[in-house]
């Protein structure tokens, strides 16, 4: 009876296992029924020029360079007095005097085009403006499409390493077997249980480093990654034939680096602001007169009379007099030149920066051609020779070992070397798809893989 029951509670044990098991299939058959969604190249620098708070920080610099135009056209305010000009004090004179009032206006006259040169420089630095935020959009695309790159390059490491410790899992296994059938030694199952800790150790690390390049990806977004694109992986691949770069030699692709670059439209932008601040410098030295235009009212003066009837005062009648004067500062401070040479200098250094930059632009494009260049033959090779051959090493020592024709230590040499060569690959597409983004961004291309 006891026999009975506990065969019975075996069986249910058993079925139990058995359910378990087709419902873990179940769920991973549906895994792979609905693949993550797949965030492209060029859906995620669209979103990052959509979300970035950067780049929305950036623009409030046009708003603020477009409010200067404003200030810059401003006149100088008139000014109005008024008040008494003149009562008399003295107790003997008041017969013969009344308070006069005045009330002037006072204006100050620019010369010199001051105000259109003010608005010159406020218009250049608007230009100025725009042309910065065009070219951190440009360094942001250059850079949040390296954090793209850096987290699939992570996250594909991180799959080759999870199959390598699947494929040394399954190599415990089969060691035990062989193990036990007295194969192999003791010493050799140990062996082959620390290497498979130590490769958990490596997936572990690579879990790190995949995730944090995903959390890259959400400061270029300015909010989480995962809210923008819930539950997505990032995905490209390199399209050698649509980058066109063999078609261009290096001097038109040189050509149309110094055309479509921002930090060179940005140089150029400098030197305009600064020949315009330097004309406005030179307008500034010149005085602006003052005209001053009043009226002077004094009230009539009545007769007094004593008492034989005569008049006892100067009796006078209304007064309204214009006065007007001009007011020129006498401009002993024009003898000293430093704010002038300071503006001259700014010239010659916004003149100097220009030069440099377009000496760095055309170094830049050569190297990161040369980079492109040789990029893309190290991923043909690697597709075409590399990782086959590597593919091939590492299948036959498994197989070699399983029948005990090779040793673990040659099989661990060859899953390493395997494993080098892969992540190799991955750093040169990585390394590929860098120098094409600043190529294409370079020439004035939208950048897309």
């Amino acid at each position: 009876m006891r026999r009975d029951l506990t065969q019975g509670l075996m069986t249910i044990a058993l079925v139990l296992l058995l359910l378990s098991a087709l419902s873990a299939q179940a769920q991973e058959s549906d895994d792979l029924l609905s693949p993550p969604l797949k965030v492209t190249f060029r859906e995620y620098l669209e979103a990052v020029e959509k979300h970035s708070l950067d780049l929305k920080t950036q623009r409030q610099n046009i708003i603020n360079a477009q409010a200067d135009i404003s200030i810059a056209g401003v006149r100088p305010d008139p000014e109005l007095t008024f008040g008494i000009d003149s009562t008399e004090l003295s107790e003997p004179n008041k017969p013969n005097a009344s308070t006069a009032t005045t009330i002037g206006l006072d204006l100050t006259i620019e010369t010199a085009g001051k105000r259109g040169k003010r608005k010159q420089v406020a218009e250049s630095k608007l230009k100025l403006a725009k042309v910065n935020v065009a070219a951190f959009s440009q360094q942001l695309g250059v850079d949040s499409a390296s954090a793209f790159i850096e987290a699939y390059r992570t996250q594909e490491a991180l799959a080759r390493k999870r199959s390598t410790l699947k494929s040394f899992q399954e190599l415990v296994r089969a060691t035990e077997i062989r193990f036990k059938t007295g194969d192999v030694s003791k010493l050799e199952l140990w062996q082959t249980n620390v290497e498979a800790d130590r490769f958990f150790s490596e997936v572990t690390t690579a879990e790190a480093e995949a995730k944090a390049a995903e959390l890259t990806l959400s400061v270029f977004l300015g909010k989480s990654f995962n809210e923008v694109f819930p539950g997505a992986v990032v995905h490209f691949e390199v399209k050698e034939e649509s980058l066109q770069f063999d078609q261009f030699d290096l001097a038109t692709l040189i050509s149309k680096a110094i055309k479509n670059r921002y930090d060179i439209r940005v140089a150029e932008a400098e030197v305009e602001s600064s020949r315009n601040s330097l004309q406005l410098v030179r307008a500034n030295r010149w005085v602006d007169p003052k005209v001053n235009v009043g009226l002077t009212n004094t009230p009539r003066v009545d007769s007094i009379f004593d008492r034989e009837g005569n008049v006892t005062n100067s009796p006078a009648e209304r007064s309204l007099e214009l006065g007007l004067t001009i007011t020129l500062p006498i401009p002993f401070s024009r003898l000293q030149k430093g704010e002038l040479i300071q503006a001259e200098t700014a010239v010659s250094q916004a003149q100097l920066q220009r030069s440099s930059i377009l000496l760095k632009a055309e170094t830049e494009v050569r190297v990161t051609l040369a980079k492109y260049l040789a990029s893309s033959q190290n991923v043909r090779r690697y597709r075409e020779h590399v990782l086959k051959d590597a593919d091939r090493v590492i299948d036959g020592m498994r197989t070699a070992y399983r029948m005990g024709s090779a040793s673990f230590i040659e099989l661990l040499n060859a899953q390493r070397t395997a494993d080098g060569v892969y992540l190799d690959y991955l750093q040169a597409i990585a390394d590929l798809a860098n120098t094409a983004v600043k190529l294409q961004i370079s020439v004035g291309m939208r950048p897309d893989l």
